[in-house]
């Protein structure tokens, strides 16, 4: 299974799109390990997610997420 995910970051109105098999993990090292870009806009939390059987399916999924329309489609979910 695979994860599409949108982290978020309230204190400085960031936004983060990634995927993976394992979100736990992933959150926990955007918000605790000392590396990356997301290390600065600490803490996240999980706005959004997509589940995925096909990785290329899910990477797709996260390019489209990233594309203009999709951080608008991710802004109204934040703006709700």
């Amino acid at each position: 299974m695979f994860i599409v995910y949108v982290l978020y970051s309230k204190t400085y109105d960031k936004i983060y799109i990634g995927f993976t098999s394992n979100l736990d993990e992933r959150l926990k090292s955007h918000n605790e390990l000392g590396k990356g870009w997301t290390k600065s806009f600490r803490p996240w939390i999980i706005l959004y997610t997509e589940e995925y059987t096909d990785k290329k399916e899910a990477l797709k999924r996260e390019m489209q997420l990233k594309s203009a329309a999709g951080r608008l489609f991710i802004r109204s979910l934040i703006n709700k």
